[in-house]
């Protein structure tokens, strides 16, 4: 397989500095990348002290030791005694009337928002927290769009030391409670009505049962998501102090996706965060100071927070609020286009539609100062590798693969590596990424469990509420002792990088030859009429049949169905076709993008749905229904 980007003027990148900070350092010298990732996970003191060093990280007390390594790896202390502010990192590049942010919905022209603007209205959400009495350590909940009005409210709670929880709008109430009743928040900031596919939904009444619904709010902040309330103006700069904190203090909570069953309550250190942020961001994706960083994504995904640290390196954040592909699929490239974003990040999805519908807003002229294409959510396939390097040949695509539990990457993108499509690059620096068999035995060149066999300072502090870690041990520890099992299932190839192959626990298993659900999918990418697909493996006893469903406008007949089979069988298995395909009008997803095998195959065996399914953690709840009708036909093919 042929290499389709090629890394030009590697001297020139924040990776070579930061080698070359390394090589000084410490009189070493690194050839290749492989042996720069090597020497950081084998000296993980001197690597984190060196990203803390090499970015002048500003410790308002400093640490008395870098790390203490304990097995299981959430005893690990880092940093330990350093305290510092996630916020005045952040604060580091504003100046007056630099453009701090660039703001688009589905209707509206781009707003440009200037430090100035930004911090008067975090100014002003900061005086009503100080106000209820926000103190460090207490939680402020957000129920909002992402909209500047967002990140002015995460820079006010986070100077003060409080810590931040976010949920977007689509969120049904109930999943809003499943998370936020685990925290007590005491304020609640939220967004009285969104725009999403050209509709508006009003808030107000979810808003209220909220209320009802978590006593520990005293205050409900509410914006209309307008700027009338805003200073676009504004030509004066506004100074507030910003709160040090200890390294190890809290400075969000994410939640799993809570599709089925109640949220785990993931919560990140501050420190821990910050030094990930500026390695990922920095040295990864190559982001330096005067750069456009734009992901697509809510308030509810990890990508939002990992999005807000770009602001690290300089960056003018781009935000996007609405429907990817309303009016149309482009609307996003239209965007790029006219904000002149330098690094846009995705869901694979869009790439893999974009590249069905071959559309026009894709091309090198108009989008030529697109450094680096972000792809993350799902594995993205070869054919939309192949598609987006030819559209943009001076792009770089960095594939992504981490998640929520680090809300960043394990393995990403490398400016001293070629792109090979269909794999990710590198593991990143400082995590040590192995690929383990069924009998615990690290493997190369074939697929296999993902696992990290040391610490990163980004992995959780706890899970809330989480007595004796119990859940976090259950989460990451139990399968394989003493190590990280994350539930990715890859292949590491030596030469060309790492192939994703899907969620382990949806593995395809056919007499012992087990491939990802991912290859399935890429395979059928190449087939136009298939918008979307999803594969289940159901299993019980002996007997096992794979189902296949296809979103697609064609007629399922027995002809589409022989290519479909075809298809699979000359890049995949001949074990792996499908003994049932059925054509479907949605694939269910979760809000934060990831297909529901798992909650199907469960559904598809005879569970009930309500012990397996949230709907209010989903994208697209009203299509469950249409797989309810599928079931009985697929009991009876197992003969149950």
């Amino acid at each position: 397989m042929e290499k389709i980007w090629i890394a030009e003027n590697y001297e020139s990148s924040n990776l070579y500095q930061f080698e070359s900070f390394v090589s000084k350092k410490y009189n070493l010298d690194f050839p290749e990348y492989n042996e720069l990732h090597k020497w950081s996970i084998t000296n993980l003191d001197n690597f984190w002290e060196s990203i803390a060093e090499f970015y002048k990280i500003e410790f308002d007390k400093n640490y008395d030791y870098v790390l203490k390594k304990e097995i299981p790896f959430y005893k690990t202390k880092w940093f330990g005694g350093a305290e510092l502010s996630y916020s005045k990192h952040i604060l580091r590049h504003a100046k007056i009337n630099k453009i701090a942010i660039k703001y688009k919905n589905e209707s509206d022209d781009i707003v440009e928002i200037t430090w100035n603007s930004l911090l008067e209205k975090t100014k002003e959400i900061r005086d009503i927290l100080v106000r209820c009495n926000v103190n460090k350590g207490d939680v402020v909940a957000g129920y909002l769009l992402n909209h500047p009005d967002a990140i002015a409210s995460f820079i006010a709670v986070n100077s003060l030391g409080a810590v931040w929880s976010c949920c977007s709008p689509d969120f049904g109430v109930e999943s809003i409670v499943n998370r936020f009743s685990q925290l007590d928040p005491k304020v609640l900031l939220a967004h009285k009505s969104y725009s999403y596919n050209g509709k508006i939904f009003n808030q107000e009444n979810k808003i209220t049962e909220l209320e009802e619904k978590l006593p520990s709010i005293i205050k409900t902040v509410i914006f209309d998501s307008s700027f009338n309330s805003w200073n676009l103006r504004s030509n004066y700069w506004i100074d507030f102090e910003l709160y040090s904190v200890e390294f190890n203090h809290p400075i969000w909570v994410l939640f799993s996706s809570g599709t089925t069953g109640k949220p785990k309550a993931i919560t990140h250190g501050t420190g821990g965060i910050l030094l990930e942020q500026y390695k990922s961001h920095s040295l990864h994706q190559n982001i330096v100071e005067g750069d456009k960083f734009f992901w697509n994504t809510t308030t509810g995904w990890m990508m939002w927070n990992y999005a807000i640290g770009s602001l690290l390196c300089g960056t003018t954040l781009c935000l996007y609020d609405g429907a990817a592909n309303y009016p149309d699929i482009g609307i996003q490239w239209r965007f790029a286009k006219e904000a002149k974003i330098n690094h846009f990040g995705n869901g694979s999805p869009l790439f893999i539609a974009s590249m069905r519908q071959n559309i026009k807003e894709v091309n090198q002229q108009d989008l030529s100062f697109i450094k680096t294409i972000g792809a993350t959510g799902s594995p993205l396939s070869i054919e939309a590798f192949h598609w987006l390097q030819k559209k943009l040949p001076n792009s770089q695509i960095i594939s992504l693969s981490g998640g929520t539990d680090v809300c960043s990457a394990f393995i990403g993108g490398s400016t001293k590596l070629p792109v090979y499509a269909g794999f990710l690059q590198c593991k990143v620096l400082g995590a040590a990424i192995q690929s383990w068999d069924e009998k615990g035995q690290e493997i190369e060149g074939e697929t296999g469990e993902l696992v990290i066999t040391e610490p990163l300072p980004s992995m959780p502090l706890f899970f809330w509420g989480d007595k004796n870690f119990e859940k976090y041990h259950d989460s990451y520890f139990e399968k394989n002792k003493g190590v990280w099992t994350h539930g990715d299932w890859i292949l590491i190839d030596d030469k060309r990088g790492i192939l994703m192959q899907g969620r382990s626990d949806a593995t395809l298993n056919r007499n012992g030859i087990r491939i990802g659900t991912s290859e399935i999918y890429s395979a059928l990418d190449s087939i136009l009429e298939i918008k979307d697909s999803m594969i289940v493996d159901l299993n019980f006893g002996s007997n096992s049949k794979l189902v296949l469903f296809i979103e697609t406008e064609s007629e399922l007949n027995a002809e589409f169905k022989n290519t479909i089979i075809k298809k699979i069988k000359n890049k995949c298995s001949p074990r792996h076709t499908p003994n049932l395909i059925f054509a479907i009008s949605q694939i269910p997803y979760t809000i934060s993008g990831k297909k529901m095998e798992i909650p199907i195959k469960k559904i598809l065996l005879g569970q009930n749905v309500n012990d397996v399914i949230s709907k209010g953690a989903m994208r697209n709840p009203e299509c469950i229904d249409e797989y309810l009708v599928i079931r009985n036909q697929c009991l009876k093919s197992l003969d149950l």
